[in-house]
């Protein structure tokens, strides 16, 4: 399925609904198809337009804080998504830095929404321990990634931000070798649409 096909039967209103999603090589969906990204399978489900994206493979936090700020994005989204910090984690930067610049990126994705924290939301970083990329090191990126979701969580409900914890659902790579993409490393389209799943499940009844 293309991508445009997902999009191009949408009513006026619909197609009015406008979807920002921001992070790294899990948001632009690195070895996945357009459509398999879970962005555009999101927006796709709850009816909006083609998502925005910036986001771009190997990106830390303060990286995408620079590409935000050179998009000059104006506060018009319907809905705005955050997912960032594993590059920050795999570089081996500081866990205070993180914690530091997260919090500076939740506070414009919310202005971004118009102020509106409700209509923003926050995805725990995926765990590539259980990938075959990741394998060889799982026990220790699983141990440094579950550090790093206590402080996106955190830092999500000090907001009031809603937090989708879609790390349980990477920790079955082994299990299932399909929701591992063909890199060896990257979720897979399978991947996912399970995590839009979860996501849809609690978004639909306010959108």
């Amino acid at each position: 399925m293309c991508m445009i096909s997902l999009f191009e039967n949408r009513t006026h209103a619909q197609q009015d609904k406008k979807f920002l999603a921001l992070g790294d090589s899990y948001t632009i969906g690195e070895s996945v198809t357009e459509s398999e990204r879970w962005p555009t399978q999101l927006a796709a489900k709850l009816e909006f337009s083609e998502p925005r994206i910036i986001a771009t493979t190997g990106w830390r936090t303060d990286q995408l804080k620079e590409a935000i700020e050179a998009a000059t994005l104006k506060p018009e989204y319907d809905l705005v998504s955050l997912l960032i910090g594993v590059n920050n984690q795999y570089q081996g930067k500081p866990i205070l830095v993180y914690e530091r610049e997260f919090e500076e990126l939740l506070q414009t994705a919310i202005k971004l929404a118009r102020g509106k924290k409700e209509k923003v939301f926050v995805v725990s970083i995926p765990d590539y321990g259980y990938t075959p990329f990741g394998k060889p090191k799982q026990e220790k990126i699983s141990e440094a990634l579950d550090q790093y979701n206590a402080i996106n969580k955190r830092i999500a409900e000090k907001f009031g931000v809603t937090y989708f914890n879609i790390t349980g659902i990477s920790r079955k790579g082994f299990d299932d070798p399909d929701l591992v993409a063909a890199d060896g490393l990257h979720p897979s389209g399978k991947m996912y649409a399970q995590w839009v799943e979860v996501i849809y499940s609690t978004l639909k009844n306010y959108q």
